[in-house]
């Protein structure tokens, strides 16, 4: 089944250009939000990935994108895309408690991370409550 097709299923259509590239190739680094707090996957959270810019302290961004139903977000970054350097994933954890009504204790997470070897699967979990945040490097 195609990745369009699923996602058309789960509710949610991509566009043009993220099918594409989950399509040929997954993507190299992959990201699961879980509402520890209430046992379900953190969905409708945007995030957003940048890189850093060689020897400065730049932020270029590669692509901004929103969890699905299971909190991931498919599609992050191309194999091609994906070199060595230093990473920030933004999540925005204040829009995601205020949809629900809550508050957060954390307006944003941030996760920094350095990829040395662009040819492993690297997957960043975020696990989050109103009031914490634990992140590790996933398989």
């Amino acid at each position: 089944m195609s990745a369009n097709r699923l996602q058309q299923i789960k509710g949610h259509i991509l566009p043009e250009s993220k099918t594409a590239a989950m399509a040929g190739s997954p993507s190299p680094l992959t990201t699961h939000v879980l509402n520890t707090a209430m046992g379900v996957p953190g969905s409708n959270m945007v995030l957003t990935l940048y890189r850093q810019e060689p020897s400065t302290s730049v932020w270029s961004l590669i692509t901004t994108g929103t969890t699905n139903d299971d909190g991931r977000c498919p599609g992050l970054i191309t194999k091609q895309m994906f070199t060595p350097g230093v990473y920030k994933m933004h999540f925005d954890t204040a829009q995601y408690w205020a949809s629900m009504g809550e508050t957060s204790f954390y307006p944003y997470v941030e996760i920094v991370f350095t990829i040395i070897d662009p040819g492993q699967k690297y997957h960043v979990p975020l696990l989050l409550s109103r009031f914490s945040y634990s992140t590790y490097r996933g398989s």
